[in-house]
């Protein structure tokens, strides 16, 4: 049953992580972790270990990250980033995702890495975020935006709930700024939406709201890397993980990330790690 105050992309995106054949591949095949796109320096190497070095190279890139910040992961998935950010760096973390399913699964996993006291894991929306106004020292999004049907009221609440001199540091998958009509549109199809972020898009609206950019690491060839890695797995795996993925679902998922292969390999698709310091 979904809930009224979702607007639709966002019940959309609860519905389909909340499902049983969506859980399994994003725990059994993308690593079960982090459910994002990786950093390869193998073409073979574990999805997992690919993900991972996402999330090592974001913190990096925010020079105020430390024991003592505060940290909010929208749309953080199973909470992978927000549990490496406790254990390397000591911080707090808020993950909050719209999917339940996850979630639970999230809290199962931040009792086994003994990190409830400094990760807490919240059920809902980036469209209305439930903190007061400059509540959190870094606000940390992962592949997660794309999902928004209204991305720019995410941009605003993410705003909102940065402190002055806090950093925004994201990733997500963006149609290029000079991206044709029409031939991402069976990305769009399988994601159920009518439209991607570009770069300009998220530079000039984070701009008006008073974030300066420091930095924009381009990394738009992992796109067809990650994707296609994924997909790898999936067909190496079929057989094993039958009994917990539809075959429906694994037919679709193989064609689906084959078209994120080609609108990466086609330079449709961009992507890479964006950090934006808000105004003191």
């Amino acid at each position: 049953m979904g809930n009224s105050a979702y607007n639709p992309a966002d019940e959309t995106a609860r519905e389909y992580y909340n499902s049983e054949d969506a859980d399994n591949f994003y725990s059994l095949i993308w690593g079960g972790e982090d459910l994002h796109v990786g950093l390869y320096e193998r073409s073979d190497e574990p999805v997992f270990d690919a993900s991972r070095r996402t999330v090592a190279r974001m913190a990096e890139l925010v020079p105020s990250l430390g024991s003592s910040s505060r940290v909010l992961d929208l749309g953080g998935g199973y909470g992978g980033s927000a549990r490496y950010l406790a254990h390397e760096y000591g911080c707090q973390v808020v993950n909050l995702n719209i999917s339940e399913r996850e979630n639970e699964r999230g809290r199962q996993q931040n009792r086994e890495h003994g990190v409830e006291q400094l990760v807490d894991i919240v059920d809902g929306s980036f469209d209305d975020i439930p903190y007061a106004a400059d509540s959190f020292d870094i606000v940390w999004s992962q592949d997660a935006m794309l999902h928004s049907g209204d991305r720019q009221k995410v941009l605003e609440e993410a705003n909102r709930v940065l402190r002055p001199g806090g950093h925004f540091v994201f990733t997500d998958p963006m149609q290029a700024d000079d991206c044709p009509e029409g031939v991402i549109d069976p990305i769009l199809a399988r994601i159920h939406l009518d439209t991607l972020g570009t770069p300009d898009f998220y530079r000039g609206a984070l701009n008006k709201l008073g974030l300066e950019e420091v930095t924009f690491e381009d990394h738009s060839d992992m796109i067809a890397q990650h994707y296609g890695r994924v997909r790898e797995v999936l067909i190496e795996r079929e057989e094993d993980v039958a009994h917990a993925i539809s075959r429906e679902y694994m037919e679709r998922m193989k064609t689906g990330l084959g078209h994120w292969v080609d609108g990466g390999k086609n330079g449709y698709i961009t992507w890479g790690i964006f950090v934006f310091r808000k105004s003191s």
